[in-house]
């Protein structure tokens, strides 16, 4: 008999996928005055339903679970494959496709604190603590034991997906913070060639600012820490922590912008400014992404993509296939 899944969520979780729908409608008119304003934010995102089970709104966000779903799959690994090539080759020069794995850190120490108090409580008092007598949670906690399996058992669902055709993501990418880059050293040592490095990605980490368990390492602490994994870093990282607030905690409309900007560097990428069109080879050798971070990144994400509200428990992970169109 197979293990029970450790990949189940809470109500604080459904709370993160679900909450401050004002601030979803405020993100869509701020990218829009943005996009007139500035004339960035060119890509345009949104989600292509008929492939995961995620993306269907009679699947029941708080009960599904991807670990016993064959991840969601509506299709063989083959047939989606396939399916993803065709649309790349076929696209008109303004668009591609992708299809985005997005995985949440397993268990923290900060999220049993939460847990066990309430967030009436952690918005009271613990979020700007570093322990409570029984455990540290704070700055950049590390993952519990739970958390640790947690991983472990994404190492495993990924190995006999892979086993089943699934594709190996062409490009990874992690938050900063350790809770996100240890479970991905725990879900891909062994699994992925150790060509592909994560990119270590600013831009991937948590909601920013007030609570202290998000405010990163240093980046020589990091480099120890997942140099042995080849994990490198983004252009411009910087060895402090130039991002956090401890006065003020970035909204989600605000944190949404910072999503998007992420998903233009993704899909420009395969852009080719000199003929102002995708690269198609470009493109299909991209399609499959790969990217470890957190509750509210993740959340952010789902808005940016259009696609529907989804509860993802700590270690979880949902498979977002995106169509992007590059308007000007």
């Amino acid at each position: 008999m197979s293990k029970p899944s450790l990949l189940i969520p809470t109500e604080a979780d459904y709370a993160d996928a679900h909450e401050d729908e004002d601030q979803e409608i405020l993100y869509r008119q701020r990218i829009d005055e943005l996009r007139q304003k500035t004339g960035a934010f060119r890509w345009r995102f949104e989600v292509v339903k008929g492939f995961f089970k995620q993306a269907e709104d009679a699947t029941d966000d708080f009960k599904f679970n991807y670990a016993t779903e064959d991840f969601g799959r509506l299709k063989s690994w083959d047939q989606t494959i396939a399916d993803l090539k065709e649309l790349n080759l076929k696209a008109p020069g303004n668009e591609a496709y992708k299809l985005l794995f997005l995985a949440r850190h397993g268990q923290g120490f900060h999220n049993v604190v939460i847990n066990k108090y309430s967030y009436e409580e952690w918005y009271r008092k613990w979020y700007k603590e570093t322990h409570d007598g029984d455990v540290e949670f704070a700055p950049d906690p590390m993952l519990t034991d739970l958390g640790i399996n947690q991983a472990k058992e994404n190492h495993e669902l990924w190995k006999h997906q892979l086993a089943q055709g699934a594709p190996m993501p062409s490009k990874f990418y992690v938050s900063p913070l350790q809770r996100s880059s240890h479970t991905l050293a725990h879900t891909w040592t062994g699994l992925k060639p150790q060509g592909l490095q994560p990119v270590v990605t600013e831009g991937l980490r948590e909601t920013s600012g007030l609570n202290l368990c998000d405010r990163r390492s240093t980046k020589s602490v990091i480099q120890q820490r997942f140099g042995q994994y080849g994990f490198v870093f983004e252009d411009g990282f910087t060895e402090e922590d130039e991002f956090f607030d401890a006065h003020n905690r970035e909204k989600l409309h605000e944190h949404c912008i910072r999503t998007n900007r992420f998903l233009q560097r993704v899909f420009d990428e395969d852009y080719n400014i000199a003929v102002g069109e995708v690269a198609k080879q470009s493109a299909v050798a991209n399609t499959f992404i790969s990217t470890t971070s957190h509750a509210g990144t993740i959340r952010t994400f789902i808005t940016v993509l259009g696609h529907r509200r989804f509860t993802i428990s700590t270690g979880a992970m949902i498979p977002i296939v995106v169509r992007g169109i590059r308007l000007g």
